[in-house]
C-alpha cells in the first residue's frame, strides 16, 4: 500500500483519538503530509534552530537517513528468504507461547487495559493499541525458548522487532513486502547498537544486551514502518534511548514470566512508543549520540560509534542470526545436537547407561546448571532425552517431568563439567558429551556447529516443521499450514492486517 496523506491522518486519528485533533494538537509535517513532505519554515526553525546545538554527527545523519528509506530499499534475495524464515519462526513462537504463562500473563493484563483496536494480540481474540500489543507479542515470543538469537550480539532479535514491525505494519496498512525490509533492518540496528556501546564481557553486570539491542532493533523497524523522515528518527531514537535499560539478573527469574518481559516486551514496546509518540507530533533530543551527554556515555562500555553505521546495507545481521532446533534455551542447544548424535547408539536409546559428562563452555554453564525450569535445566534435559528417545515442545516444558522417576534415575548419572577451552572455541557454543554404556564401552560426540547457527543452518522444510508442531495445537493445523503458505508468500503479500484471521486463535 503506497503512503497517501489520507492514510496517515486516519492512522494519527486512531492513535491519538479524534478529541485530540479537535483541540488542534500540532502535528509534524512529515507524518500529517506523508513521507518527503516539505517542511514549512516555520516548523523547520521550531525542530532545528530553537536550541542552538553542535552539529549532528555523521552517525546520527547516517543512521537516521538509513532508517528513514529502508521501506524504499530492496533487500537482497538470500536476505528476503532468511527474513521470511525468522518471521515464521517468531510467529510461531507468539503463537505457542501465548498458551505459556508469560503469553497468558500479558494477554490478560492487555486486555484489562483495553486500548484502540489496531493490532492483533497473537493467540487471542484481543485487538488493542499497537504498543500494547507489541508488549503482549513480544512476551509470547519468548514465553519459552523457541524463539532465534543472535551469538555474536548477545540478544533475541525477533522476541522484540517482530512484534514491533507487526504491530505498527498492522495499524499503518503496510504490506507484507513491507514488514521484511523493516525486521531486516531491526536485526541491523539491533546488532550494531550492542556493537557500538562496546560491552567487552559477555554478560554485562551493568546493563542487559538482551534488553537494550530489541529496544533499538524494534525503534528501528516502527520508524521505518511509519514513515518517519529523518529528523523524526532522530527523535525516535531519543526516546528509545531515553527507556534504555534492563537488569541481568533475569537468569533468577523462576517462571519465565519476567525474563519474557526482559528479552521480548519491553524492548518491542519501548520501541514502538518511542515511534508512535514522534509519530503523534512529539518532539525530541535533536542528536542522542553525540555531544557531551549521550547515548554512549549513559549505556556503553567502551563505546565504538561506527559500529551502528557499518557496512549497512552491504552485511545483514539477520544472516548471522540463529534459528533454534531444539525449543530450549541457546547454550543447551549444542548438548541436545550431541545426545540427539548419541541416541543412535542402541544401548542409549534403551537407557543402558553409568555415566554421562556434558562439557560445556566455563562462562555458560551457570545460565543452565540445575534449574528449576525445565526448558533451561540441562542435567534434565539430557535425562529427558535418554529417557523418551528425543526431545519435543510439548516434553521440554513439561515440569511434571521433572518428578518423572525414570527422568530423575538417569539425571543422577548427569555431570556438569565447566570447560575453560570451549570458552574461546571457534565456532562458539561447543559442547561434549560423554556416556559411558553398562557394557563398559566409552561414548563421545562434540557438536561443533550447532543446527541452525549459520554455519549449519535448518533449511526451510526445516523451519517449516518446526512452526507447524508448535502452532497446530493451538490454531488447528490446517490454519497453520495456511498461515506458513502466507507467510512463504510475504514479499507478495497485501496489507499485513490481511494475517490477522490466521494469527487469532
Amino acid at each position: 500500500m503506497q503512503d497517501h496523506p489520507n492514510h496517515t491522518r486516519r492512522w494519527l486519528i486512531n492513535v491519538s483519538g479524534a478529541a485530540l485533533l479537535a483541540n488542534a494538537l500540532p502535528v509534524t509535517p512529515a507524518f500529517a503530509q506523508g513521507a518527503g513532505a516539505a517542511k514549512p519554515a516555520a516548523a523547520k526553525e521550531s525542530s532545528e534552530d530553537s536550541v542552538k546545538e553542535e552539529p549532528l554527527s555523521p552517525v546520527t545523519v547516517a543512521l537516521a537517513n538509513y532508517i528513514s528509506g529502508a521501506l524504499d530499499r530492496e533487500l537482497p534475495p538470500p536476505v528476503v528468504a532468511k527474513t521470511k524464515m525468522h518471521v515464521l519462526d517468531t510467529i510461531a513462537a507468539m503463537v505457542s507461547g501465548s498458551r505459556l504463562k508469560a503469553g497468558v500473563a500479558a494477554a490478560r493484563y492487555i486486555d484489562g487495559l483495553g486500548g484502540k483496536p489496531q493490532a492483533t494480540v497473537v493467540g487471542t481474540g484481543i485487538l488493542t493499541s499497537t504498543v500494547n500489543a507489541a508488549l503482549a507479542n513480544g512476551m509470547a515470543a519468548h514465553g519459552d525458548e523457541t524463539d532465534d538469537s543472535h551469538l555474536k550480539a548477545r540478544f533475541h532479535p525477533g522476541c522484540g522487532i517482530v512484534p514491533a514491525a507487526l504491530a505498527t505494519a498492522e495499524t499503518a496498512g503496510r504490506s507484507g513486502n513491507d514488514l521484511l525490509r523493516a525486521v531486516a533492518l531491526g536485526y541491523d540496528i539491533g546488532a550494531r547498537s550492542i556493537y557500538s556501546l562496546g560491552f567487552g564481557a559477555l554478560y554485562t553486570e551493568r546493563h542487559s544486551t538482551h534488553t537494550l539491542a530489541t529496544t533499538f532493533g524494534a525503534v528501528a523497524a516502527a520508524a521505518a514502518m511509519l514513515r518517519l523522515d529523518p529528523v523524526q528518527v532522530r527523535h525516535a531514537i531519543s526516546f528509545a534511548a531515553q527507556q534504555g535499560s534492563g537488569v541481568p539478573y533475569w537468569e533468577r527469574d523462576r517462571e519465565h514470566v519476567e525474563k519474557a518481559f526482559d528479552f521480548g516486551g519491553m524492548g518491542a514496546r519501548n520501541g514502538v512508543t518511542a515511534a508512535t509518540m514522534v509519530a503523534s507530533g512529539m518532539t525530541g533530543v535533536e542528536d542522542p549520540l553525540s555531544g557531551e551527554k549521550n547515548m554512549f556515555t549513559a549505556l556503553g562500555d567502551t563505546p565504538k560509534p561506527g559500529e551502528l553505521t557499518a557496512e549497512l546495507g552491504k552485511r545483514f545481521e539477520i544472516i548471522d542470526t540463529s534459528i533454534k532446533k531444539w525449543c530450549v534455551g541457546s547454550p543447551l542447544q549444542s548438548v541436545l545436537d550431541c545426545v540427539a548424535e548419541l541416541l543412535k547408539d542402541p544401548a542409549v536409546r534403551a537407557g543402558q547407561v553409568k555415566h554421562i559428562v556434558v562439557d560445556m563452555p566455563a562462562d555458560r554453564l551457570h545460565i543452565v546448571d540445575n534449574k528449576t525450569i525445565p526448558d533451561i535445566c540441562l542435567q534434565h534435559l539430557v535425562a529427558l532425552m535418554i529417557v523418551d528417545g528425543g526431545a519435543g515442545f510439548d516434553s521440554v516444558h513439561d515440569f511434571a517431568r521433572m518428578t518423572d522417576p525414570k527422568v530423575l534415575a538417569i539425571r543422577k548419572l548427569v555431570e556438569a563439567v565447566p570447560n575453560k577451552e570451549l570458552v574461546t572455541a571457534v565456532p562458539a557454543r561447543q559442547a561434549i558429551v560423554k556416556i559411558e554404556t553398562q557394557d563398559g564401552r566409552s561414548l563421545s560426540h562434540r557438536t561443533y556447529e550447532v543446527r541452525g547457527t549459520p554455519g549449519n543452518p535448518m533449511d526451510q522444510s526445516e523451519v517449516d516443521a518446526k512452526a507447524l508442531d508448535l502452532m497446530a495445537p493451538i490454531i488447528g493445523e490446517g490454519r497453520a499450514k495456511e498461515l506458513i503458505a502466507a507467510i512463504g508468500n510475504l514479499d507478495r503479500f497485501g496489507p499485513v492486517a490481511g494475517l490477522r484471521r490466521l494469527l487469532q486463535a
